[in-house]
């Protein structure tokens, strides 16, 4: 993500995105602001990261780095409790990095030509719409 022309790591805007969430309510209803979990991969496992959420109530379903498992293990019980992980959800992970690399296929989204965030977003827009109007065709009879 590029943030004023200075590259920025994603970590850093979780708290934006999750002011955007919305999470469709299955019958009638306003959608929920607040997701029950976010799945996420090693670079999101830090402490600002893990904090945001759990100020949230949502749980982190975020494997933990080696290096941190190690040094947790060698404070003892001073290192604290392990962060609870769940495999089975985080397999769900691949079905998004499935469709993001997808939607990479497109040139403009994945070199970023577009130099303002409102002509990228409507890039990446169009790209869904094409990705799962070609889902759509491909599953009809």
């Amino acid at each position: 993500m590029i943030t004023q022309g200075y590259p920025v790591h994603d970590s850093t805007q979780v708290s934006a995105v999750l002011d955007r969430v919305r999470v469709p309510r299955r019958g009638p209803g306003r959608p929920r602001k607040r997701p029950v979990s976010v799945l996420a991969d090693k670079a999101f496992g830090g402490k600002p990261c893990r904090r945001n959420l759990r100020s949230r109530r949502i749980s982190a379903i975020i494997p933990t780095k080696t290096n941190e498992r190690a040094a947790r293990k060698k404070r003892g019980s001073e290192g604290g409790r392990p962060y609870q992980f769940d495999q089975e959800q985080n397999r769900q992970r691949s079905l998004v990095e499935r469709c993001i690399n997808k939607l990479k296929q497109n040139r403009r989204i994945e070199t970023r030509c577009g130099k303002r965030a409102e002509s990228y977003q409507a890039f990446i827009t169009i790209a869904s719409i094409l990705l799962w109007m070609r889902s759509e065709l491909s599953d009809t009879p």
